[in-house]
């Protein structure tokens, strides 16, 4: 990680962050705890756990989610790894860590490595995570999440085979995009080929919102993805209400004119909080951190994945 420049006195402002110089890197997290960072999982725990507290019904289900701030399950933790500290997303269960402050205009990097561990429906399916951004509103709350999981956002895919993919969740944006036989894992476990909407530079301008028949998934372009049991660094770019997702330094998507869905009419989102999810898979996280940006950076200019 780079070299740090303190925050300037008086820079903090209705719960966003303005950081100090624009070529200054902050950390999001401190390697020692999850200062700064909420956690959220708001369905129902599968009944095979034992959560302490949490009351069940007769027929053993439970019938309170964990909520908020209460992790019993240990689901996020710091722990040391590879020589450093990471946190750790055991996977168990749904949900979030969320940051407290909220971002415009930066530049967010971080690094992602799998566990070894799956977790109830995920067993037999890929590893599982996702770095959401432009977050507004708390977990739960996204209607096209019918397990009532995500906040409204946008997610930078981290899936096996889908790293760097879109997921609009509760919003909508706009994807560069044409239709091409992708791969794609299956409910059993498998790879099927199956056309899918997938980022094209040449391509049209194509909305993407959980409705027919597009839908709120985009494939990403290339596949950059390291092998499991290596480090995958990931960059997002969000500037103006565009964003840039980036694979171990390929830009994999590019994204244009976020919106919200949440006031009636489609209005422009351009900041929001940053998620990391469980989602039924084990992995750590290293290296989280913010820069502000004035521009896009050179290195990820338009068009240079053509």
């Amino acid at each position: 990680m780079r070299s740090l420049i303190p925050l300037l006195s008086g820079l903090l402002l209705s719960a966003s962050v303005s950081l100090a110089a624009a070529d200054s890197w902050q950390p999001l997290f401190n390697g020692t705890d999850l200062s700064g960072w909420d956690t959220e999982m708001m369905i129902l725990p599968d009944p095979k756990w034992d959560v302490p507290v949490l009351l069940r019904d007769a027929n053993g289900n439970y019938t309170q989610p964990v909520g908020k701030d209460n992790d019993p399950l240990h689901v996020f933790t710091v722990t040391n790894l590879d020589g450093g500290p990471v946190i750790h997303v055991s996977g168990q269960g749904f949900g979030v860590m969320m940051t407290t402050a909220t971002f415009t205009n930066v530049h967010i990097r971080l690094q992602i490595k799998w566990g070894d561990r799956k977790w109830s429906k995920k067993l037999g399916q890929p590893y599982d995570t996702g770095l959401l951004y432009f977050c507004h509103s708390d977990a739960g709350v996204a209607p096209t999440d019918k397990l009532k999981t995500w906040p409204r956002s946008f997610e930078f895919q981290i899936c096996q085979n889908e790293f760097g993919d879109l997921y609009a969740l509760g919003a909508q944006i706009t994807v560069p995009a044409s239709q091409a036989l992708c791969k794609t894992w299956s409910n059993t476990g498998q790879f099927v080929d199956k056309t899918l909407w997938r980022y094209d530079p040449a391509g049209t301008n194509t909305l993407f919102v959980q409705k027919a028949p597009i839908g709120n998934h985009c494939v990403h372009l290339v596949d950059p993805e390291k092998p499991k049991g290596e480090w995958n660094t990931l960059d997002l770019i969000t500037f103006n209400g565009n964003s840039i997702h980036v694979v171990n330094g390929q830009v994999v998507m590019r994204l244009y004119n976020a919106q919200r869905l949440d006031n009636g009419a489609p209005e422009p989102i351009s900041s929001g909080k940053i998620s990391l999810q469980t989602e039924g898979g084990e992995c750590y996280f290293r290296n989280v951190e913010v820069q502000p940006i004035t521009e896009i950076p050179a290195e990820f200019a338009e068009h240079k994945e053509q």
